[in-house]
């Protein structure tokens, strides 16, 4: 049986960047917490997400990212079989713009 990342320092570690307020304070925390290359990672598999769910071929986005074949593959198998974070997280933040852009 593999890893598994529900464990109570995991947990604690998901409260706390539930704390944070801004973007701000987004970049204090995980610079502290992260290396940059962990966090270049990070926001590396987010934008192949992205480009991925907007349909961009493999080639468009190791283009535009950098990111290696196989990572987009992992990525892609995350969005085809695994557990829909990558879209709920893609839904709420265009829900967020949608209100922000009603408000203005």
């Amino acid at each position: 049986m593999g890893k598994t990342i529900r464990t109570p320092e995991v947990e604690q570690l998901f409260r706390a960047i539930l704390t944070l307020n801004s973007i701000e304070e987004c970049f204090t925390y995980f610079e502290d917490i992260c290396t940059v290359n962990e966090l270049l990672s990070l926001a590396q598999r987010f934008e192949v997400a992205r480009m991925l769910r907007e349909h961009h071929t493999y080639l468009e986005v190791a283009n535009k990212t950098g990111a290696s074949t196989a990572t987009i593959s992992r990525v892609n198998r995350s969005l085809n079989y695994g557990n829909d974070g990558y879209d709920m997280v893609f839904r709420r933040m265009k829900e967020a713009e949608e209100k922000e852009g009603e408000e203005s």
